[in-house]
């Protein structure tokens, strides 16, 4: 991976991210395109899709980007060669959040999915938040768990830890296989992967959670974690 991922718990598009998003963006350097994906809410209907369209499109825009929303809300959608071309043409590229199995059956094998893969590879930017940073691990939604597309081997990423309670924390993490890491990352947060390095960015803190270790980290500190 030579771009960088941004994972964040919540908040996309809110004005305490704006601090977050142009750092992200100063590291595409002077021309960011900005894509907009609603993917993970698009079995929500029109009106959900719009209105996650219109909140990435006016922060982004906001922040000085070029930026596109782009309606890829399924798996047929996401095999279009028309909307595939915005997503190689972007260098940074933007998930709301939704159902992580839905946007992760949505986009698996996909022409879409290898063009965002390419804009990692090409160094770009690729955030996502709550369902769009569940699907990064190894195992993303818990209760059943389901796959995830394995960026962050050994890895479960649980988004909004702030706000969840602490006996489903803990039921979480016991269920969990041993050799397997937990990744809290609280609102208005992100966990930036990028250089080899996991650091955090943002108003909150992200807990990371394994066998070996249990602690909180806040902006700018990095993980003391590699992925297995």
């Amino acid at each position: 991976m030579n771009g960088t991922l941004a994972l964040v718990g919540s908040g996309e598009y809110l004005s305490p991210m704006e601090p977050v998003d142009k750092k992200l963006m100063e590291r595409v350097g002077q021309s960011p395109k900005v894509v907009c994906l609603p993917t993970a809410a698009g079995n929500e209907g029109p009106r959900s899709v719009g209105y996650w369209n219109k909140l990435g499109v006016d922060h982004f825009t906001k922040l000085g980007a070029e930026v596109e929303a782009v309606e890829i809300i399924d798996h047929d959608t996401a095999q279009d060669e028309a909307l595939v071309a915005k997503l190689r043409d972007a260098n940074f590229i933007y998930f709301s959040g939704g159902k992580p199995d839905y946007l992760h059956n949505a986009l698996a094998g996909t022409p879409a999915f290898e063009a965002i893969e390419g804009v990692l590879k090409a160094g770009g930017v690729v955030a996502g938040c709550s369902a769009g940073a569940m699907i990064w691990g190894e195992r993303s939604t818990p209760f059943p768990w389901h796959k995830g597309f394995g960026y962050l081997p050994g890895a479960v990423i649980l988004p909004h830890f702030d706000e969840w309670s602490g006996w489903v924390i803990d039921t979480i993490k016991i269920v969990l296989a041993n050799n397997m890491t937990m990744l809290g990352v609280e609102g208005n947060t992100a966990l930036v992967c990028a250089d080899g390095a996991y650091t955090v960015s943002g108003m909150g803190g992200v807990t990371l959670w394994n066998h070996d270790i249990k602690r909180r980290y806040t902006d700018g500190q990095t993980l003391d974690w590699n992925p297995v």
